[in-house]
Parts: C-alpha cells; sequence; structure tokens
C-alpha cells in the first residue's frame, strides 16, 4: 500500500491536519493508498512556496529551465514501470495504458523544454507617428494545475509542463482517484533537481474537494 504524502517547498509532509483518505482498488476493493488529505492552510502553503520560488526560477536562463525539463523527461521514462504499477492499482486500467501514458507524459517534457527559447513577443504597428508599439510575453507567477484520473500521467503532465517551461512555478492538485500516481509526477521532477517550491503537489479527500478549488 502507498502512503502518500503532500509536496511543498521541496518537501514531502502530511496534511496540517495529519488527515488521511483512502483509495480502494476499483476491481478488487483493496485499499492501495493512504494519502494525505490537504486542508485549506496546506493549500495556501502550496501556493506561497511556488510564490517565493518564482522570482529565481523566472529568472533562470531558459537553457536551464530546457536542461531540468529534458532530464525530467528521462526520469519519468525511466520510473514507468512505477507509473503502471500505481496506475493499476489506483484505476484499475490496463498496464498498456499507464504505460503509454508514461510514454507521452516525458516527450510532453521534451516537447516543453523545446519552447523555452521559443517564447517571444511581437511588434504593433502604432497610430503614433514614429513610435513602435511592442507585446513582451513574460512569466505570471503561480500556476494551478488541476488533473483527472483517466489519462492521469498525460494530463497531469500536461497541466505543468508548459508553464514551468515559460518561467512559471506551479501547483498540481492531484485526483482524489489516483493521487498516488500524480505524487509521481512531483516525485520526478524533485529527481531531475527543480529547486524547491517549482513545482508542489496537493492531495485531498473527495468529500473536500468543492472547498479546495
Amino acid at each position: 500500500m502507498n502512503t502518500v504524502e503532500l509536496l511543498i517547498g521541496g518537501q514531502s509532509r502530511p496534511a496540517s491536519t495529519e488527515a488521511r483518505f483512502e483509495r480502494r482498488n476499483p476491481v478488487s476493493g483493496e485499499v492501495v493508498t493512504r494519502a494525505a488529505a490537504a486542508s485549506l492552510q496546506d493549500a495556501d502553503d502550496a501556493v506561497a512556496a511556488a510564490a517565493a520560488a518564482f522570482p529565481a526560477w523566472a529568472a533562470l536562463a531558459p537553457g536551464k529551465r530546457r536542461a531540468l525539463l529534458l532530464k525530467a523527461a528521462d526520469i519519468m521514462d525511466r520510473r514507468a514501470p512505477e507509473f503502471v504499477a500505481a496506475g493499476v492499482a489506483e484505476a484499475g486500467s490496463m498496464p498498456i495504458w499507464y504505460g503509454f501514458n508514461a510514454m507521452l507524459g516525458a516527450n510532453m517534457l521534451r516537447e516543453a523544454a523545446g519552447l523555452v527559447t521559443q517564447i517571444s513577443g511581437e511588434v504593433i504597428p502604432s497610430d503614433v507617428e514614429g513610435c513602435l508599439a511592442m507585446a513582451v510575453r513574460q512569466p505570471v507567477g503561480v500556476v494551478l494545475g488541476i488533473a483527472p484520473w483517466n489519462a492521469p500521467v498525460i494530463l497531469g503532465t500536461r497541466a505543468v509542463a508548459v508553464p514551468l517551461a515559460c518561467g512559471n512555478t506551479v501547483v498540481l492538485k492531484s485526483s482524489e482517484l489516483t493521487p498516488a500516481l500524480h505524487r509521481l509526477i512531483g516525485d520526478v521532477f524533485q529527481e531531475a533537481g527543480f529547486p524547491p517550491g517549482v513545482v508542489n503537489v496537493i492531495s485531498n479527500d473527495p468529500a473536500d474537494a468543492p472547498a479546495m478549488v
């Protein structure tokens, strides 16, 4: 059985209330995950950690962001068996589906890595004689990604990959049905060496979902 903690500011930690919820295998009914049930304070802490990490991450050279994303892609490929095992246990589909998820998720990270030097502004015609208007694209800050269970690695990775490439920091709210699987995405970024707070992952009890979002 997986015990899943929150990932906040680069640290694994239980919910501030110590609350947990269980995820059962939909086929066997066996409890397969006991996950931290984040409180609103935990959600605020995750946002604060991402906000604190944002200035340095936004200022990081694009090539360094690209290198970290490419490293994360390689790690996701290597850890595909873990994604498969967690997916089968929590969501009950076939192993080949979660293998495909991990493969496509890794490739999404590679695609995002290729975008870091393609972010550009534009020159806009101006009615003021002798003047040019310019649009400059800048990272906005903390981005929330909410991922569903049905294509969990694909959609969880998609929720954060491009925001990270563009210099934003992220909070990924996992599906209540696949908390261990979505926390694995956070583990990939941790192993790749992303700075603390750049990627945060929170899980919540299904009963708390309306308040959390």
